[in-house]
């Protein structure tokens, strides 16, 4: 995608994240988007990742840096208030975000903000109601959800509300991973010692959360689950396995599991089956594989689709793409992905009963 007049974006936050996804995707949409400026709560982590950024982007000189050291002129306020930024991406700590996202809109910045929407339902319902009410219509606001943006995962919707197996009867989801203490994101210090509900079942949980609804041919409307927790260092909880149901009667299973004893445990995919075959993905890196069981008169058809995973890259031009008004989907809407805390939220404390989500998502409650 390119245009005559680049997007002008800051980046909020320099965590691993930034470094690993956001900076990659940026270099790979230079035409579209011009990186002027990098905050940190920490001068050392801003400073690091705009010198990463130069390098990274091939920039003349790296972007400027702020950080709550920075005084009036070189702190956060300062940046929202530079005329030449025209947006920011903003990936920080989940119970921060809100406000950072509403100090955004006050300085009038168009906003993409990592997920989740909030880091419960009713502080997202209370965010998105504020910029419903001041803002939209004036900037836009997409909440950056990579599993919504995968194009794999879009194909699959796409082949699932085209036919391609008939009506959709059932699903599983698992997601089994062995978070161990000597794991980057454990050592993230607010991951460590989550001050939000649901600790890595939210943070990674989400992104389940969206894969089902980018896939399945409608919502989930209900689920029961239980929660436990295996591991004591991903405390208040590690494991969530429910049974939810869709609004079109389809049902299925969902397995979040981060605190598995030892990587031979680790288990990532996802199938769909109709009443006229079924499909699988995984990923392989650099690409998720997926298989697609068709219903013959002479038997089974088999074809396999392999779609490179870029879905932070697809996140972060959908949302310039919006900006100049030049894309038709309507990807990463904030009471979409208010959907997804409330499916986790739901689980959280469901205990066993069933809990209706739309009910939920409406009233937070």
């Amino acid at each position: 995608m390119s245009s005559p007049n680049p997007a002008r974006i800051a980046l909020l936050g320099a965590g691993i994240f930034a470094t690993e996804a956001h900076l990659p995707a940026l270099s790979e949409l230079t035409e579209s988007a011009s990186l002027v400026a990098i905050y940190s709560r920490s001068f050392k982590s801003a400073d690091t990742l705009s010198k990463t950024a130069k390098d990274v982007l091939s920039m003349s000189s790296p972007p400027s840096v702020y950080h709550d050291q920075g005084g009036k002129d070189g702190d956060l306020n300062a940046l929202l208030s530079r005329s030449d930024v025209d947006a920011v991406i903003i990936a920080l700590p989940i119970t921060i975000q809100p406000d950072i996202i509403r100090a955004a809109f006050a300085h009038d910045k168009h906003v993409l903000s990592e997920k989740p929407v909030a880091p419960s339902v009713a502080e997202g319902l209370e965010l998105i109601g504020e910029y419903e009410a001041k803002y939209k219509g004036k900037l836009l606001w997409r909440v950056a959800e990579n599993d919504e943006a995968e194009p794999a995962f879009r194909k699959i919707g796409e082949l699932v509300k085209g036919g391609a197996i008939g009506k959709v009867t059932w699903w599983n989801l698992t997601a089994v991973g062995s978070l161990g203490k000597d794991v980057k994101w454990y050592k993230t210090p607010w991951r460590t010692v989550p001050e939000y509900q649901g600790g890595f079942l939210l943070d990674g949980g989400v992104h389940s959360a969206a894969l089902l609804r980018t896939a399945l041919p409608s919502h989930p409307i209900s689920l029961s689950a239980h929660v436990s927790l295996n591991l004591e260092h991903l405390a208040p909880a590690d494991t969530f396995t429910a049974l939810s149901q869709s609004s079109d009667g389809s049902h299925g299973l969902f397995e979040l599991v981060p605190g598995a004893p030892n990587s031979s445990r680790d288990t990532d995919w996802f199938k769909i089956t109709g009443k006229d075959g079924w499909i699988d993905v995984r990923f392989v890196e650099p690409v998720y594989k997926v298989s697609v069981h068709r219903n013959r008169k002479e038997g089974e058809d088999l074809e396999v689709l392999e779609i490179k995973g870029e879905g932070v890259k697809k996140e972060i031009e959908h949302f310039l793409g919006a900006l100049h008004g030049k894309t038709s989907e309507d990807i990463g809407d904030p009471r979409e992905a208010l959907r997804d805390v409330a499916f986790i939220q739901a689980g959280l404390n469901s205990k066993g009963e069933k809990v209706d989500l739309e009910k939920l998502v409406k009233d937070g409650k």
